[in-house]
C-alpha cells in the first residue's frame, strides 16, 4: 500500500479531520457557559430574591427551548440555501445571541440597580427580570449553536461512519473541556480581581465573580466560532427538488409511527431524566445550604459559609466531569462485559439511586457536626470528602430533567434541596429496574 493509499484510507471520503476537531471545538465555548449556569446560576438568582422554591421553574426553559428550537432550528438549517451555507447562520446568529444572553445575566444586578431596585430589597424585581430574561434567551441560542454545529460535523464526515464516530468523539471531548474550565472558573472566588470593574455597589464579590466568568465565556466562544467558521467552509449542497411535507405533518407522522421499543425507550429516558435534574438544578445549593448550613441571601456570616460550600460544590462539578470523561472511554468493554447496552444502562441508574439515596447521609453528618461546633464552622474533612466523592460517582451515569417537579416537591418538605434529590433516588431506582424489564434488547450488531 503506497503513501496515498494509506491518506486514502485514513481519511476516507468527507473532509480532512482537522475540519471536524475545528467545529467540534464550539461545543467547548458552548458547554462552558453551561457550566456556569449549573454551577452558579441557582445560587445567583437566590440572590437576588427569588425564593429556593421558584429556581426551579425558571429552569423550565431548558426542556422547553430543546421541545421546540431543537427541531425547527434542525428542520430549517437542513432546508436554508444561503451564499454563507446551511449550518453557518444559524451558529453565528445563535453565538451573538449567547454573547447579549450572558451579559444580560452578569449585569442584571447592576441593570436592576439602575431602574430602580434597591440592595436592602429582599427580591429586587427589576433584576430578576433581566435575569430570566437573559436566562431564557441563552438556553434558545445554546439550541442554535450545538445542534446545527452538530450537523455541520455530519456534512463534513459525508456519510463515513467511521469520521462521525471520531467527529462525535471530538464533541464529547470538547464538552468535557468546557465543562471542566467552567466548573474550575466557578470554583475560583478572586476571579474577579482580573477584571475588577466587574465589582460594584450592587454587585458583591459572589455576583462579581459570576459576571467575570460569563465575560470570559463570551470571549472563549467568539474566538473558537470564529475560527471554526472562517476556516473551515460547508460542502456544496444541492436543495432537493421533491416534495416534501410541512414541518407539523412530518412531526405527527414521525410519532404516530413511532412503535412500542420506542415509547419504551421514552419512558425509561424519561425516568432517568427526573432522577438526574434535581441535583443538577441544586448541587451548589445543596453543598452551600446543607453541607455548609449557609443562606444565599443571609447574614454576612451564612452568605460567606454559602459561598464556600458554592465554591466546593464547583470543585465537585469538575471531578464530576472529570469521571464522566474517563467513563465515556470505558462504555463500550463495560456493556460487552454487562451483556449489552440495556443491562449498562440499568446498573449505571441503580448507582445513581445509590449516590443521591447517599445525600440524606452526608446531610445528616453535616448537620450533626454544626451541632457540636462553632458558628461558622466549615463542615469537617470527612464530610467535605463524602461530598466530592459523591460528585465524582454521579459522573458515571448522566440525564436531565424534572423542572416542573423540583420546587413544588421540596416545598412540601420545608424548602430544602434533600426531598428532590431523594425523589431523584426512588426515580433511578425505578428507572434501573425498567431497564431490566422493558427495554427492548438491542439489535445483534450492538
Amino acid at each position: 500500500m503506497n503513501r496515498n493509499q494509506i491518506e486514502e484510507w485514513q481519511n476516507g471520503p468527507g473532509s480532512p479531520y482537522w475540519k471536524l476537531f475545528l467545529v467540534a471545538s464550539i461545543a467547548a465555548g458552548v458547554q462552558f457557559g453551561w457550566a456556569l449556569q449549573l454551577s452558579l446560576l441557582t445560587p445567583y438568582v437566590q440572590l437576588l430574591g427569588v425564593p429556593h422554591t421558584w429556581a426551579s421553574f425558571i429552569w423550565l426553559c431548558g426542556p422547553i427551548s430543546g421541545m421546540v428550537v431543537q427541531p425547527i432550528v434542525g428542520y430549517s438549517s437542513d432546508r436554508l440555501v444561503t451564499r454563507l451555507g446551511r449550518r453557518k447562520p444559524f451558529i453565528a446568529v445563535g453565538t451573538v445571541m449567547i454573547c447579549i444572553a450572558v451579559a444580560v445575566i452578569g449585569f442584571a444586578a447592576d441593570i436592576g440597580l439602575m431602574l430602580g431596585d434597591s440592595i436592602n430589597q429582599t427580591t429586587r424585581p427589576r433584576a430578576v427580570a433581566f435575569f430570566v430574561s437573559g436566562f431564557w434567551i441563552l438556553d434558545i441560542a445554546n439550541n442554535m449553536v450545538q445542534d446545527p454545529a452538530r450537523a455541520f460535523m455530519a456534512d463534513l464526515a459525508k456519510h463515513n461512519h467511521r469520521k462521525m464516530r471520531i467527529a462525535n468523539a471530538f464533541f464529547s471531548f470538547f464538552m468535557a473541556i468546557g465543562n471542566i474550565l467552567g466548573y474550575a472558573a466557578g470554583s475560583y472566588d478572586h476571579l474577579y480581581k482580573f477584571l475588577p470593574f466587574t465589582l460594584s455597589h450592587g454587585c458583591d464579590i459572589y455576583c462579581a465573580n459570576l459576571k467575570t466568568c460569563f465575560l470570559i465565556d463570551i470571549m472563549f466562544l467568539v474566538i473558537l466560532v470564529t475560527c471554526a467558521l472562517f476556516t473551515v467552509s460547508e460542502p456544496p449542497f444541492e436543495k432537493s427538488s421533491d416534495h416534501e411535507d410541512p414541518f407539523l405533518v412530518q412531526v405527527k407522522s414521525t410519532i404516530s409511527n413511532l412503535g412500542r421499543p420506542m415509547w419504551l425507550l421514552f419512558l425509561v429516558t424519561a425516568m432517568n431524566w427526573i432522577a438526574w435534574f434535581p441535583f443538577l438544578l441544586f448541587n451548589t445549593d445543596w453543598v452551600g445550604n446543607e453541607i455548609y448550613g449557609g443562606k444565599a441571601a443571609g447574614l454576612e456570616a451564612q452568605k460567606k459559609m454559602y459561598d464556600d460550600g458554592v465554591r466546593l460544590g464547583s470543585v465537585g462539578l469538575i471531578l464530576t466531569a472529570c469521571s464522566l470523561g474517563l467513563m465515556s472511554l470505558a462504555i463500550d468493554p463495560l456493556s460487552k462485559v454487562l451483556g449489552g447496552a440495556r443491562r449498562l444502562w440499568g446498573v449505571v441508574n441503580f448507582v445513581l439511586a445509590t449516590a443521591l439515596a447517599l445525600t440524606a447521609l452526608i446531610t445528616k453528618s453535616a448537620e450533626k457536626a454544626r451541632k457540636s461546633a462553632q458558628p461558622g464552622t466549615p463542615p469537617p474533612k470527612s464530610v467535605k470528602a463524602g461530598t466530592l466523592a459523591l460528585f465524582a460517582a454521579l459522573g458515571i451515569p448522566q440525564a436531565i430533567f424534572v423542572s416542573l417537579i423540583s420546587g413544588p416537591w421540596d416545598q412540601l418538605f420545608g424548602g430544602g434541596n434533600l426531598p428532590a434529590f431523594l425523589l431523584g433516588a426512588v426515580a433511578a431506582f425505578i428507572d434501573g429496574i425498567l431497564a431490566f424489564t422493558v427495554l427492548p434488547p438491542p439489535s445483534s450488531n450492538t
